[in-house]
């Protein structure tokens, strides 16, 4: 899923339309029922780690100067479609039929837009993006042969003109944001105590990077590239590592998370050092692997032996496929990360 640079970036795109009534609705969905959000105005918009919360509410004494209501016509708008890639997407008027209970957005979508005031939660998936006043469209033919565009999650229509097409994102109503600035790599209140506490670990530090509750926003990109940079071996022990390894650890998260923000702000592409590539900078064979807890979720992982030296001692055969005597939460290479 897109890591906390991406989401601030969405964050920045969506800002200007605070202020602003949504006109119509549109979208997939089926869990949220985006008729819900039709002649609501959105209010604020604040991110946290991965998720995106937008504030919306039914008033509009405190629209942006020159924001004037709908025009009647939209006011009245019938249900109806239109055309994306050859798909027909719903446009929704007010008082559409309920939501349908099964869907893919995610937990918590039972709450209703009709109270004064609400706040969406956005989480996106693997390839989840927002667009702003255009649609995104197909860069290759999908495993049919089919040149289909990808169809949004959902759209706003907003009174000026322009719109926000959300794709590949799970959404659901809370009363709240739920922000915890002291977690969030990218703000400024990150609580680099509690993160090198947790770093601390008895565990491999690659395992504690991904908690959230830690360093919410961080992904696997961010993940490898921080440990590259640190020296560090994935699958050190964290209560091995001294001090001063912790501090560099988390110095490095922090640089790479904010230089790749203000790279996106820019319009600049990423260019990691080990994530994805067949040898580090200095010239080294790098080592892929599938790398997770016992039991939980297994991401893949660069690094290079001779840069990131193992505490402990790398063990004989440790990067083997799952087997007898194969230690836990090590997968066989060639996965396809997600």
């Amino acid at each position: 899923m897109p890591e906390g640079p991406s989401v601030r970036k969405f964050h920045r795109l969506v800002t200007p339309f605070v202020g602003q009534q949504v006109a119509k609705t549109g979208g997939s969905s089926r869990k949220l029922c985006p008729a819900d959000l039709q002649a609501l105005w959105l209010r604020d918009v604040q991110v946290h780690g991965k998720k995106l919360f937008l504030r919306f509410d039914t008033g509009d004494e405190t629209g942006r100067p020159g924001n004037s209501p709908l025009p009647e016509p939209l006011q009245k708008e019938e249900a109806g479609t239109w055309e994306l890639g050859g798909q027909e997407i719903p446009v929704l008027p007010p008082g559409a039929a309920a939501r349908v209970a099964a869907g893919s957005e995610g937990e918590g979508a039972d709450a209703s837009a009709g109270h004064a005031e609400r706040w969406l939660q956005v989480g996106f998936g693997l390839f989840g993006s927002v667009w702003v006043n255009e649609f995104s469209r197909a860069k290759k033919a999908n495993k049919r042969g089919d040149w289909r565009d990808p169809v949004p999650r959902l759209v706003l229509y907003f009174g000026d003109g322009g719109f926000l097409a959300f794709y590949n994102c799970q959404m659901s109503w809370r009363p709240h944001p739920v922000v915890r600035p002291a977690c969030d790599i990218l703000s400024e209140k990150f609580h680099r105590g509690q993160a090198l506490q947790a770093l601390g670990q008895a565990q491999p530090v690659c395992y504690t990077l991904l908690d959230q509750r830690y360093f919410s926003g961080l992904g696997n990109i961010i993940k490898n590239e921080a440990l590259y940079r640190a020296g560090i071996h994935p699958l050190s022990l964290g209560s091995l590592l001294s001090p001063a390894r912790l501090e560099s650890l988390v110095d490095q998260v922090v640089e790479f998370s904010a230089g790749w923000l203000q790279g996106k702000f820019r319009g600049q592409r990423q260019h990691p050092q080990i994530y994805q590539k067949e040898r580090c900078p200095a010239g080294h064979q790098a080592v892929r692997a599938a790398l997770g807890p016992p039991g939980g979720f297994q991401r893949l992982t660069w690094w290079c032996p001779q840069c990131q030296p193992r505490l402990p001692p790398e063990e004989p055969g440790s990067l083997l496929p799952p087997g007898p005597g194969a230690p836990p939460g090590i997968v066989a290479s060639g996965e396809l990360d997600a």
